[in-house]
């Protein structure tokens, strides 16, 4: 299962959502294209403000983007299975069969999906759903996100 088909092609302005590595009433973390390039996207956090709609992106190698997308799409096969009830929780977060594949490309990926101030640059994310997919309940829609230079009252 792709997360990007045929029939869903992004919006003039928006660019495609390849990863969402961490979800709290919105994408917060992941890999997306910036001017047609994977970027891995950070949700800027404060303590006093919360998650606000401004985001790290840096630039990802070939490799590291490779990775990312084939890890989602291993989790996204479990993410199916869990919300088919086909599998349960305890198998979180990949099919059995992916479970060995999946722990070592995260490790890899783990030190390779970070935000380096040298390069990164700050943009608005303005995140949204890519066609109509038909998937179950709870199953995340596949996205896409139109970036944006902030303003002086976005900051």
């Amino acid at each position: 299962m792709s997360p990007i088909t045929e029939s869903a092609r992004p919006k003039r302005g928006y660019e495609l959502v390849f990863t969402v590595e961490e979800f709290y009433d919105g994408p917060r973390k992941g890999v997306a294209n910036y001017l047609g390039q994977p970027h891995y996207y950070d949700c800027i956090f404060s303590a006093d403000e919360g998650y606000s709609e401004l985001y790290r992106l840096t630039p990802i190698n070939q490799r590291t983007f490779d990775h990312a997308v084939e890890a989602w799409e291993i989790w996204r096969k479990w993410e199916f299975a869990y919300h088919t009830k086909k599998v349960n929780l305890k198998s979180h977060p990949a099919l059995r069969a992916d479970t060995t594949k999946y722990k070592k490309m995260c490790r890899m990926l783990d030190s390779a999906l970070k935000t380096n101030p040298a390069i990164s640059i700050t943009r608005k994310g303005h995140f949204a759903v890519i066609g109509e997919p038909k998937l179950p309940k709870g199953v995340l829609r596949p996205l896409q996100v139109r970036w944006s230079v902030p303003t002086v009252h976005d900051c």
